[in-house]
């Protein structure tokens, strides 16, 4: 990513960072302390104001941005232990055609090749079910499989 730097007379120094294809996002730092954000689409687009912020509001909003109250995980480059399978919560809607049938009954494995490692029903968690056990509408299950996997059971749940 590059970041241009430009110091603005009389205003203080203004950042640009590329944030897509011809995209940048404008941080204005004045001498008192304001920081303005804009976005600029293009290069031929004027820059579009999003918000102004006091010193102390910047400040929180970067650290945010850093990470510093939540850090996620960044799948492109995390290296897991379960080789291509990832874990998905999978929310059972009302009109699922699975709502009311059994694990083994709607046969979720063989359908799409996910395991369903627990289920979320309210405040309740049922771990590693019983292939007996009945889907519920507003059930969440929590999966295991590949992302082609993934994609074929919420096809499949939400026929």
């Amino acid at each position: 990513m590059t970041v241009y730097e430009t110091d603005v007379p009389g205003v203080g120094r203004k950042f640009e960072l590329e944030v897509g294809e011809g995209a940048r996002l404008v941080v204005l730092m004045h001498h008192d302390g304001r920081r303005e954000l804009f976005h600029r689409p293009n290069p031929d687009a004027d820059s579009q104001r999003i918000v102004d912020l006091d010193g102390e509001t910047a400040r929180q909003l970067g650290a945010i941005l850093t990470g510093a109250y939540f850090q996620p995980i960044e799948l492109d480059r995390t290296q897991v232990p379960l080789g291509e399978a990832i874990l998905e919560w999978v929310e059972i809607g009302e009109g699922s055609s699975i709502v009311g049938q059994t694990l083994s009954g709607c046969d979720v494995r063989n359908q799409t090749g996910v395991s369903v490692i627990a289920i979320q029903r309210g405040d309740e968690t049922v771990p590693n079910p019983d292939p007996d056990e009945t889907i519920a509408a507003d059930d969440i299950l929590v999966v295991l499989g590949t992302r082609e996997e993934q994609q074929a059971l919420q096809e499949f749940v939400d026929q």
